[in-house]
């Protein structure tokens, strides 16, 4: 409280964050490239506010994306109903969620603020 106020050039110079900070969700790889998800959905009954979303489907030898017999087909954040609390992670029993320093998602229309499955993975 006592501490002089950083201001910075925002956007053009964004502060850095905080090492504990939750900002925008992603969804982990393995080292092969097969996403950790496996459509559980215990992430979205972890979350108090309903802002995830996820329908899990089977596996085939065809159409693989995860090591074990499901995935997650649909997985949605809405962030207009996130309160950032990190349950969701706690709830995983793959460690798929990861809440990254990304703080930075404003927009005009909140059809962008629902992060959707493509947008949230991790990129290889």
């Amino acid at each position: 409280m006592c501490k002089q106020v950083n201001t910075v050039e925002y956007p053009e110079v964004k502060e850095p964050t905080e090492p504990r900070f939750h900002g925008r969700h992603q969804l982990n790889r393995h080292p092969d490239g097969l996403e950790k998800c496996i459509g559980c959905e215990l992430c979205a009954w972890a979350c108090p506010a309903d802002a995830i979303y996820v329908e899990g489907e089977s596996n085939t030898e065809e159409h693989r994306m995860s090591p074990g017999e499901r995935y997650g087909k649909v997985y949605q954040n809405n962030y207009l109903r996130c309160l950032f609390l990190c349950l969701c992670r706690e709830g995983c029993p793959s460690r798929v969620l990861t809440l990254t320093s990304e703080y930075d998602f404003g927009d005009d229309s909140g059809a962008s603020l629902v992060g959707a499955r493509a947008d949230l993975i991790a990129p290889l």
